[in-house]
């Protein structure tokens, strides 16, 4: 006597209960599973397939579907993991010779872009008056948000600036200054140098930094930038100096090195609507 196929129905039924009592997955885990089950056999109803003769190519156009409907990356991947569970199921019980959905991915979440300052916001920012009681410190904050804005450096590159050009300094792999020219010369990402235009506020708060840099310890340090002991300042120390200013500053959020630099770009490029231009003060091997 011959046993009729399973229904789609029954076999979903099936799945969840061995996820349920074999599987011990919590009930609200389950309840997501039988969500996007329903998902799937209203799709494939829709396509006229009985979901064992469901293929990738099904899949995909359903990720496509869901996508177009603006379901975000994230979440058309968890469904697709979902499915994927259960055509692994399927597999085991000898219903299916292959998984349709074990080579179909959602599609890229797109990366969000960083936050940007508003004009207004950088020029209070670097306007600011943090260290009224020491001349020093603010001398040296100042030169640095100058810079990180002003020239859109990383961090990295910030803190491995010299005061200018030597041998140490090339075979270090660092950057220098250069005031005359009013540049300065960056090693950035794989080793790649790049020149980028120090911008008359900038040049006039290295400056003063400098006017006042030998004060104390380190006098003969290479390093452009330096705490009160006379060490190379740690990107660390940027960070939290940068979040105290602009707190200081009466900004509505903390500010972070990366920021500066976006802030750099997006402002460079409302002005000029150069983006290769950009591209190449940034140091960015693709413009993306």
């Amino acid at each position: 006597m011959e046993t009729s196929a399973p229904s789609d129905a029954d076999l979903v039924a099936r799945y969840l209960t061995h996820v349920r009592v074999e599987k011990r997955l919590a009930e609200r885990t389950a309840t997501l599973y039988a969500l996007d089950l329903d998902k799937l056999a209203r799709f494939a109803r829709e396509a006229g397939v009985a979901l064992p003769a469901v293929q990738s190519h099904h899949v995909r156009h359903w990720a496509a579907r869901m996508h177009a409907a603006g379901r975000s990356g994230r979440g058309i991947a968890l469904i697709l993991s979902g499915w994927r569970g259960f055509y692994t199921w399927l597999g085991r019980q000898g219903l299916i010779g292959a998984n349709p959905a074990q080579d179909v991915r959602a599609p890229r979440q797109p990366r969000p872009l960083p936050k940007a300052l508003g004009v207004d916001e950088a020029v209070q920012l670097a306007e600011h008056t943090a260290e009224a009681d020491d001349p020093w410190l603010d001398a040296r904050d100042a030169a640095l948000v100058e810079l990180l804005y002003g020239s859109g450096l990383r961090v990295g590159e910030l803190v491995g600036l010299d005061v200018a050009s030597s041998d140490g300094a090339a075979r270090a792999g660092r950057g220098w200054i250069d005031l005359q020219a009013a540049e300065v010369q960056v090693q950035g990402k794989g080793g790649k140098r790049r020149t980028v235009p120090l911008g008359r506020a900038a040049v006039a708060a290295l400056e003063c930094w400098l006017a006042v840099r030998g004060e104390g310890a380190g006098d003969a340090a290479p390093a452009l930038f330096i705490g009160r002991r006379g060490t190379r300042l740690t990107p660390q120390s940027v960070w939290q100096r940068l979040k105290r200013r602009s707190l200081q500053a009466g900004l509505a959020t903390p500010v972070h090195p990366h920021m500066l630099r976006h802030s750099f770009a997006s402002h460079v490029l409302q002005s000029s609507g150069d983006l290769r231009a950009v591209q190449e003060l940034l140091g960015h091997a693709h413009i993306g």
